[in-house]
């Protein structure tokens, strides 16, 4: 890196500034360490605004709150904290090392089964959201939870991962019963699979519940697709996840589906608590 920052040196600083643009935030960052006399090139708003998102003016215009910054590089380093877009439903962030964009969808924008119907599903707010509202499952026996994104808000050539962003309640019930099914789909591809809808705190007490209807829930199961039988994750936020599946953003635009289904074992099922479906980059 040494030897390359001298020879970068004898360049004009417009050139080096374009160099660098072709190069990752991470490797322009680097390029001020090796060397001092790089600073303005790699600081400059040229280098930076090649790592924004091409529509990040469009970003900035539905935030709700104003972001400051006096250049490009601060405008950068903003975007890679999440803001809330769109009256607060969604939030967007980039990633620092390579600027790829990531999206959370909060309960409000997804498609919920019975979502307005007061008898069904509660909505309230929580400080341990960065949503003002999240939905929690009173009694359902069909849930079905979908969202829909395109390829042209993320960013191109990137694989992205989809999550439902959960916490399951300690009232929680019927809910580990059988697999749900789960599903990404693109324009040419289905990636089925199945997760399991349970706190794994909690595990002891569904344990116990297993035993007295084993049997049923076993038929149950021979209604569901085969698939890995996914477990909520533990996130740093508080809440936990489940990875729904993944896709591949190519450059030409396109649809994708998110779905998270249990329709088949007809059991009343309550205490699920959504906060909304993550897609960030992998």
């Amino acid at each position: 890196m040494a030897g390359c920052a001298l020879e970068l040196n004898m360049l004009p600083e417009d050139c080096v500034s374009t160099i660098l643009s072709l190069t990752s935030p991470l490797d322009a960052c680097r390029s001020v360490l090796a060397s001092s006399s790089l600073r303005f090139a790699a600081e400059s708003d040229v280098v930076w605004e090649k790592f924004l998102p091409l529509d990040y003016q469009n970003i900035l215009a539905r935030s709700v709150t104003p972001l400051n910054f006096s250049s490009k590089k601060e405008l950068f380093f903003a975007l890679c904290h999440p803001i809330l877009l769109d009256g607060g439903n969604k939030s967007f962030a980039i990633e620092k090392s390579r600027g790829r964009i990531s999206y959370l969808f909060s309960a409000r924008e997804l498609s919920i089964s019975q979502s307005n119907e007061p008898m069904h599903w509660t909505w309230k707010s929580t400080p341990q959201s960065r949503f003002s509202e999240i939905a929690e499952l009173k009694t359902i026996s069909r849930l079905e939870i979908q969202a829909k994104i395109n390829t042209q808000i993320l960013s191109p050539n990137t694989k992205y991962g989809a999550y439902l962003i959960i916490k399951i309640s300690d009232r929680a019930f019927g809910l580990n019963s059988i697999p749900s099914e789960i599903s990404v789909e693109t324009s040419d591809r289905v990636c089925y699979n199945t997760a399991y809808l349970r706190d794994q705190c909690n595990y002891e007490k569904q344990q116990m519940a297993m035993l007295f209807y084993n049997n049923r829930m076993q038929m149950l199961k021979e209604r569901v697709s085969k698939g890995d039988g996914r477990v909520p994750e533990e996130r740093g936020d508080g809440w936990m996840e489940i990875e729904l599946g993944e896709f591949f953003s190519n450059v030409r635009d396109e649809e994708v589906k998110m779905r998270l289904m249990e329709v088949k074992g007809l059991q009343l099922k309550g205490g699920l608590i959504i906060e909304g479906i993550e897609v960030r980059p992998i």
